[in-house]
């Protein structure tokens, strides 16, 4: 394989002209000469480059809309050719095809189409044939041709071509190719999703493929000997931690983004309430509280478990002030997620070099659709989002005692939590803060007793007559299977259950909920989550 290249011929043909100008001077510097289409050629006469048209090439006129152009045997001949091959030389020169030694090509963009809201035909008219052609017979043939897709790498070629005299290097050539050969990977993943999604209406199509781009490599995984990146969607995606702006503090880890992103999602679901703050330790949240004030929301979230806040990320459903930002520092954090902070808070973070502050801009949407994927051994499990809510006309009361007013605003505070908890999840809440949190424990009593435990705990730290769950209302994520769990509740003091309900043992549970005075409401719907 042949290192240096020289270039005499290139092919340009772009929908993004962005740094044309500049490509066609440093080509002309070697004398290379330029061929190209319809849009492409004129921009360039207009830059005052010489370029020679694509029919002239071919000896065939653009035709049908421009859709064939460049799907040419003297174009793909030339690409495809492999230069020290005899047999390959003496068919090119059969049939008068010349060498392409250089290609430079964007393709029709096919998702900023759909994305605009275009119609169906206009959407189809935006699918790209020649330019895929081309990209891949250049980067197949990558030993005798360099492919450029990307505007950013025209000062790279340049370079090249500068230093080694109107050559590239088979260094460049290769990894040119490979990033073509994603680019139309990712391209064609994109129109499928299309044609399955949007207008075949199908939620898991035969063939699902996903393409996404690498926003920044990770010190390293959840444990120091994994490696670990971030990448993000090509395409429409949510506002959400992916697209934060990083203002300060260390590099991001694949722990602090995983949590980060745990402590968003929960605070959105509360983008429409008082002013909210989350506070989330390995993924399950160890605090919540909505207040007038921020900073109220802060220490009400904070006095829950104090303990488990060292070293925690804390996310806020409103732009941060300068009097949450310094409670928020009196404690280790690692993180902090807003959708903005003023100037104040920012000075006040700043002093905290290490602490990562995020700023999103705006919260994602908690009853979005999507899917998510979980990887296991030999495939990958896909799933619509939880994007499940629910309003108090959907509860249906099932005990004597129909809840307060009061009871019925702290189920739904702790079911919304409970949404977020780690299976077996139960969450006491009581006027709009979570009293305790029990998460992923192997059975529905032991979530209850360690949440009560945490609550009792809360009270001696802070000095209180008793702990919040008294009088509290507790949510569970999934139906109690015995009364076991729903008396442990009881035992610490909460007065109101919510919970999906659809237990074969529902009778019993409802029995002990009616003995213990209770009010307890079903809510059909299950939130598990591990």
């Amino acid at each position: 394989m042949t290192d240096l290249v020289p270039v005499r011929r290139a092919l340009i043909s772009l929908s993004d002209k962005s740094g044309l100008a500049e490509l066609a001077a440093g080509l002309a510097r070697h004398g290379i000469e330029v061929v190209s289409t319809g849009g492409t050629a004129a921009r360039l006469r207009e830059a005052g480059a010489s370029v020679r048209d694509i029919s002239d090439l071919t000896g065939f006129p653009e035709m049908m809309d421009g859709r064939v152009k460049t799907l040419h045997p003297k174009v793909h001949g030339g690409l495809l050719a492999v230069r020290d091959n005899p047999e390959h030389v003496v068919a090119m020169a059969d049939h008068g095809i010349a060498p392409i030694d250089l290609v430079v090509v964007n393709l029709y963009p096919f998702l900023n189409t759909v994305t605009s809201g275009a119609d169906r035909d206009t959407i189809i008219e935006n699918i790209d044939i020649g330019g895929p052609s081309m990209v891949r017979s250049a980067a197949k043939n990558h030993a005798h041709v360099a492919i450029v897709t990307d505007p950013a790498d025209y000062a790279a070629l340049l370079e090249e071509l500068d230093a080694n005299g109107g050559a590239t290097s088979l260094r460049l050539r290769k990894r040119l190719a490979a990033k073509a050969f994603a680019l139309t990977a990712a391209y064609d993943s994109t129109i499928s999703q299309w044609f399955a999604f949007a207008d075949q209406g199908e939620r898991f199509p035969a063939i699902w493929t996903r393409a996404s781009t690498l926003k920044m490599p990770l010190r390293y995984g959840e444990n120091p000997h994994q490696q670990a990146a971030l990448y993000v969607p090509v395409g429409p995606s949510a506002q959400g931690i992916a697209q934060a702006e990083q203002v300060q503090g260390k590099e991001l880890s694949y722990n602090n983004l995983n949590d980060a992103n745990a402590a968003l999602e929960l605070a959105a679901e509360f983008r429409d309430a008082e002013p909210t703050i989350v506070i989330v330790k390995h993924a399950n949240p160890c605090g919540v509280a909505t207040r007038e004030r921020l900073i109220d929301a802060w220490s009400q979230a904070l006095a829950c478990d104090s303990v488990s806040a060292f070293g925690g990320i804390v996310a806020s459903n409103r732009p941060l002030d300068a009097e949450t930002a310094e409670a928020i520092t009196q404690i280790f954090t690692e993180v902090v997620v807003a959708p903005d902070a003023d100037e104040g808070a920012r000075a006040i973070f700043a002093r905290k070099k290490n602490l990562r502050l995020l700023l999103t801009g705006g919260l994602p949407d908690p009853a979005r659709g999507g899917q998510t994927m979980a990887i296991i051994a030999g495939g990958i499990l896909v799933q619509d989002r939880d994007n499940g809510r629910i309003d108090r006309e959907q509860l249906k009361c099932v005990t004597r005692r129909a809840p307060t007013e009061q009871e019925i605003r702290d189920c739904l505070f702790a079911w919304t939590v409970a949404k977020h908890v780690k299976s077996n999840a139960i969450v006491y809440a009581k006027d709009g803060a979570t009293a305790g949190v029990g998460a992923g424990q192997m059975n529905r009593r032991d979530s209850a007793r360690i949440a009560a435990a945490k609550a009792r705990e809360a009270a001696e730290t802070h000095g209180w007559s008793e702990p919040r769950t008294i009088g509290s209302a507790v949510a569970s994520d999934a139906f109690f299977p015995f009364a076991d769990g729903l008396l442990a509740a009881v035992e610490a003091g909460a007065t109101a259950v919510i919970q999906p309900g659809g237990s074969i043992r529902d009778d019993e549970v409802i029995a002990a909920a009616d003995e213990a005075g209770l009010a307890m409401l079903f809510t059909g719907m299950r939130h598990f989550r591990h």
